[in-house]
């Protein structure tokens, strides 16, 4: 049998499962209100569209079809990017437009396949269709699949994603595949009106046990608000004393906790209600102290804090192109 070819238009009946890696910003334009801009792609493409579960940071999209809907999916996911990217740009001073970028979940037992010997397949598909490609060397995280990035116009993409498959479709993964599965990370919290809420998508959930830990940090801060009364909780001594627990932090991580100019240390004081010192960096020494002094709610609450911070910065380690300076 002759390698199995796509046709320019796509025109070829074999069913094909690509699978996205999305930031939850990204999923949220994929799904739209409603869900209904992924009801609309799944129509007019004719392809199953899933997307994965979870208050992951990131997602799983898995569209399965013959290949001409997958290049439907693709050109509309493509052009939907487009469209966030200029309607970003309306509010920013940037002139040149960023191309929109699609991170493909590869198994790795086919990523030889698309650099080709001496990387002379990736060249070829640079060339030919003007995107960019990059296979990421290293496997994610739990999985034998590994990241294949592609940037470029939606059209250079489009043509991109085609060449993958004829790729894909010749060179069968081989042995078991162990798909990458997104790790949920710290979901944030904010707190208003003496509750706290963690943030799931566009929605702002309450949180007993956090609004609980808030509440008796925050009933042993020395300022109460003017015309309120300390809420007293039954069989609880209102006033605990004030105790001080120590942490140890490595150099290169202070900085994610203290924030630009302080802003994520004056943060977590704010919400704990605990004073938190950083001693200066001793010479020689690769760690730094913290002490934290206040009751034993505001302790746990500041900890809870300086750990999720801590996971936050971690998933975005393991996402670069999630980093943003904070």
């Amino acid at each position: 049998m002759e390698p199995t070819k796509v046709q320019s238009d796509g025109g070829l009946n074999v069913t094909l499962t690509i699978r996205l890696l999305m930031h939850g910003k990204e999923v949220g334009s994929i799904i739209g209100k409603k869900g209904e801009t992924v009801k609309k792609m799944r129509e007019e493409s004719g392809a199953r569209i899933n997307i994965s579960e979870g208050s992951c940071p990131e997602r799983i999209v898995t569209i399965t079809g013959p290949t001409d809907t997958i290049f439907k999916a693709f050109a509309m996911i493509a052009y939907k990017f487009e469209e966030d990217i200029i309607n970003s740009m309306s509010n920013s001073p940037a002139t040149s437009k960023p191309p929109v970028t699609l991170r493909l979940v590869v198994p790795a037992s086919q990523c030889g396949s698309l650099i080709g010997k001496g990387g002379s397949k990736i060249k070829e598909m640079r060339e030919s269709t003007g995107a960019q490609v990059q296979v990421a060397g290293d496997m994610l995280p739990n999985s034998t699949e590994r990241a294949v990035t592609i940037s470029g116009t939606p059209e250079a993409i489009i043509q991109c994603v085609k060449q993958i498959c004829v790729v894909m479709l010749e060179s069968p993964p081989k042995g078991a595949t162990i798909p990458y599965r997104p790790k949920p990370a710290s979901t944030p919290v904010i707190f208003s009106g003496g509750q706290a809420y963690t943030i799931q998508g566009q929605y702002a959930i309450p949180h007993p046990d956090l609004t609980k830990l808030h509440q008796l940090a925050m009933q042993q801060t020395p300022f109460t608000p003017l015309g309120q009364t300390t809420p007293a909780f039954p069989g609880l001594d209102t006033s605990p004393p004030a105790s001080t627990h120590e942490l140890t932090i490595p150099n290169d991580l202070i900085g994610c906790i203290i924030g630009r100019q302080g802003t994520k240390i004056n943060e977590i004081r704010q919400m704990s209600g605990a004073q938190i010192k950083i001693a200066n960096a001793m010479e020689g020494s690769s760690e730094r102290q913290i002490t934290i002094t206040g009751t034993p709610a505001n302790i746990s609450l500041a900890q809870y804090l300086i750990n999720a911070r801590f996971r936050d910065v971690a998933a975005m380690w393991n996402d670069p192109s999630s980093m943003t300076t904070s």
